[in-house]
């Protein structure tokens, strides 16, 4: 499975390469096209996970005043 990432940054908010950093101590990995980054499983995980992985996110971001879109793929 795999989870992207859509970042909408504010030119009030949070540095890119701030947020950049964070994002990858999460285990982002930044990317081009029409995602920003991309978080890897490695296994299925159910709803919880990534809602768990969702608030982290959040709480990663929080006071950088972005927005952002997860969404998770399973592959097949």
């Amino acid at each position: 499975m795999k989870s992207y990432l859509i970042i909408w940054f504010s030119s009030e908010g949070g540095k890119p390469s701030d947020i950049n950093r964070r994002l990858m101590s999460l285990g982002f990995k930044p990317m081009q096209g029409s995602h920003d980054y991309v978080y890897e499983w490695g296994k299925n995980v159910d709803v919880d996970e990534i809602l768990n992985f969702g608030d982290k996110v959040q709480i990663t971001l929080k006071e950088l005043n972005v927005m952002f879109k997860l969404e998770t793929i399973t592959p097949g």
